[in-house]
């Protein structure tokens, strides 16, 4: 019995034994059929995949090239904006008569005359480059006829670490107001020592470098080499710059309502015969003499700006107060003009030493009681200073005008939208010595298409 077991174990063990091995192999082949079907599924789809891209990317590429043709054509659209506006005067003295003390200084560039007279409109155009750079370009439209270029500069949009590249004509960072064009104006003309002292404004060919440090408070610091292109500056052709500015600002919140700017400002520049006709002098010559200065002019400045907003809502109701603070230190040449008609000897020229420091500031406030609706405030002074002229001169120049120019103003405007403005303005201008003048405007201006933010 034992002998027929164990004959049948050595039998049928080997049976056994092969048939789980059929087994296991078919497991395996099925999983390696799996492994197979599952492979070539996902081949296939990532196939399709990389076909899809493929054609994808062949598309973008036919779109790119022809928005490449279309801008090169026409598809390029720059924002355009056409500022008009026109002013009615009514005024007791000639606009034309300069302001006293400031013989040096341009002709008495107010902007408005008596009557009815269309102001100057502006047409700018601006759109970013590309990447790295933005145009901006403004025509300014004069009443009389005639076109030329305010501003028109290149602008750097990706520099980094808060450092931003203008170059082309452009108005300076110096001051507030001086970037600012006339339609942002919160009274309808400027302040009297930007008139005498900038010529309203002060244009600029030439490089500006500005720099916002990555801090919570607003800091800034710039820098420009320009050609001296407007008054004080003498626009002559020479390698180099003409003039050179440098300014700083600050500024912060005071919680939700509050928000402030400081700044301080330098300019420096070289006159070089600077020709000031209807000089007064001593001698009471008809109609003045036509003197020439030569020399080194530098300007410091101080601005400062507060603005409150009740709960922060600037729609509603504003408050907004500004001053601004400009000294100016003159010294070089002064030609004393002996050709002018009347003056005796004829034809004869002297040039002597001539310095003075000038002055002058304003304080402004503008209060916007409702929506679209304000009202503002400002008092402007100068101070035209005593002149140091060498002695060959000093008998005929006057050096001391014993005559602080000032003036008071006071505007309100109605604003139905950002787009339009209509302004009554009333001054009493006591700029021209023994010669006050009670003035009044009425003042609108519209924009029509692009309108960006304004400043600060």
């Amino acid at each position: 019995m034992f002998k027929y077991t164990a004959l049948c174990v050595a039998l049928f063990a080997p049976l056994s034994v092969y048939a789980a091995t059929d087994e296991d192999s078919r497991a395996v082949r099925e999983q390696i059929q799996q492994l197979k079907e599952s492979d070539e599924q996902r081949i296939t789809q990532m196939e399709q995949r990389l076909q899809q891209a493929e054609s994808n990317s062949r598309n973008a590429e036919a779109q790119q090239t022809s928005h490449s043709v279309a801008n090169s054509e026409s598809s390029f659209n720059p924002a355009i904006a056409l500022i008009l506006s026109g002013t009615y005067g009514q005024l007791q003295q000639d606009a034309a008569i300069p302001v006293t003390g400031f013989a040096m200084s341009p002709p008495n560039n107010t902007g408005f005359t008596k009557g009815f007279s269309l102001g100057e409109s502006e047409l700018g155009i601006a759109a970013n480059i590309d990447p790295q750079f933005r145009g901006v370009t403004t025509f300014s439209l004069a009443a009389a006829g005639g076109v030329s270029v305010e501003n028109g500069f290149v602008q750097t949009s990706a520099l980094e670490n808060g450092f931003n590249l203008k170059f082309g004509r452009y108005f300076s960072g110096l001051g507030y107001l001086n970037e600012q064009h006339s339609h942002t104006w919160d009274f309808a003309d400027q302040p009297l020592v930007y008139r005498v002292l900038w010529n309203n404004q002060l244009g600029e060919d030439g490089v500006q470098l500005k720099w916002l440090a990555p801090t919570d408070m607003f800091v800034e610091i710039g820098g420009e080499l320009g050609r001296g292109l407007d008054f004080p500056g003498t626009n002559n052709q020479k390698n180099g710059s003409g003039a050179e500015v440098l300014f700083a600002h600050v500024g912060d919140d005071i919680g939700i309502e509050n928000s402030w700017r400081a700044g301080a400002s330098l300019h420096e520049t070289k006159r070089e015969n600077a020709v000031s006709t209807g000089v007064p002098d001593l001698l009471n010559t008809a109609g003045g003499v036509s003197d020439s200065f030569s020399g080194d002019s530098n300007t410091a400045g101080l601005d400062f700006v507060w603005k409150y907003s009740p709960n922060g809502n600037i729609r509603e109701r504003y408050l907004k107060l500004q001053g601004e603070y400009f000294h100016r230190t003159e010294s070089g040449l002064l030609t004393y003009d002996f050709t002018a008609p009347g003056v005796i000897p004829v034809g004869k020229n002297i040039t002597d030493s001539y310095a003075v420091t000038q002055s002058g500031w304003y304080l402004q406030s503008v209060y916007q009681f409702m929506p679209n609706w304000r009202t503002g405030l400002r008092y402007d002074q100068l101070d035209s200073g005593i002149a140091s002229v060498g002695a060959t001169i000093a008998n005929r120049v006057i050096s001391n005008y014993a005559f602080n120019p000032s003036r008071i103003t006071w505007m309100a405007d109605y604003n139905p939208s950002e787009f339009t403005r209509i302004r009554l303005q009333l001054a009493h201008d006591n700029s021209r010595q023994g010669l006050p003048d009670n003035q009044l405007f009425l003042q609108y201006i519209v924009t029509m298409g692009a309108h960006g933010a304004h400043q600060y």
